[in-house]
């Protein structure tokens, strides 16, 4: 008889909660399905780094909600996800985070994906599997067009300069030490700090990538962006300025997925998606 109840009680459980529509398991991150049965894909970004990403109070362009805020997420980084979005049949979310956080939230499936303006190398291909580029990004330097760096034609002629940068970048780890006798500040936490303190008269120079000094100098006409020639520039490998798109490791399924998606576009492509994200930019 105890076993008979037992059963009864167990049938009774399991018919309250389908009757009430219960679930047994929470749907892991990327996987979360909507009434029509679409998958979400979960996409890292900083929403601070122009003209790649950033935040704003509107839709406007196309801007997509921030998960968990009223702002809105816009930029090249933004377009490229919603290209892919569209193209693999998922709905999007934008996820923000700190530059620093971002490939531990790769790591740990919280996000699917990280599209942030991250260049592919070495050392973050041993923590997370990358796409093939979706930016090539040349290195720039960032000076008052009235100061005494302006003129610069190549790296030794900032001779001195105090310097920052973006910090955990290849500008901050890789570039920054090449200049002679440099006088570096702290690596700052986005590019809006960076300009901040080439702007205060911090520093002299600020070191960053093309698309970032473009955005700069759109925003602030009294600076100016320097581009050296050939063997006068800063010594850069091309995971220095590909730039790529983190996976978990080990998600080829996506991994691939992504690559075809990419594949479609050409480096024309590219150049005029960054060049509309700049034309919107907001004045920072």
């Amino acid at each position: 008889m105890k076993r008979i109840l037992t059963l009864l009680l167990a049938m009774t459980m399991a018919f309250a909660l389908v009757a009430c529509g219960g679930k047994t398991s929470t749907p892991p991150a990327g996987d979360a399905g909507n009434t029509e049965g679409k998958k979400t894909l979960r996409v890292a970004m900083e929403c601070a780094y122009a003209p790649y990403n950033w935040a704003q109070p509107t839709d406007a362009n196309g801007a997509v909600p921030i998960s968990g805020s009223k702002e809105f997420a816009y930029g090249y980084d933004v377009m490229m996800a919603k290209l892919i979005a569209e193209k693999l049949g998922y709905d999007l979310e934008i996820v923000q985070l700190g530059w620093d956080g971002i490939i531990p939230a790769v790591q740990s499936g919280t996000v699917d994906i990280a599209i942030c303006g991250q260049s592919i190398t070495a050392e973050r291909l041993q923590q997370v599997d990358f796409s093939t580029p979706y930016y090539y990004a040349s290195i720039v330097v960032l000076a008052p067009a009235d100061g005494k760096y302006a003129n610069a034609t190549s790296v030794a002629e900032l001779d001195g300069a105090n310097v920052t940068s973006q910090l955990n970048t290849i500008w901050d780890t890789v570039c920054v030490p090449q200049i002679p006798n440099a006088k570096p500040m702290t690596g700052q936490k986005d590019a809006p700090a960076m300009i901040a303190a080439l702007n205060s008269g911090r520093v002299d120079i600020v070191v960053t990538d093309q698309p970032t000094g473009l955005a700069a100098v759109t925003a602030n006409p009294s600076l100016k962006m320097i581009e050296f020639e050939g063997d006068k520039g800063f010594k850069v490998s091309d995971e220095d300025i590909n730039i790529g798109i983190s996976t978990k490791k080990g998600n080829t399924e996506l991994l691939n997925a992504i690559n075809g998606v990419l594949a479609e576009l050409t480096v024309d492509d590219f150049k005029q998606m960054m060049g509309d994200a700049i034309a919107v930019q907001p004045l920072q």
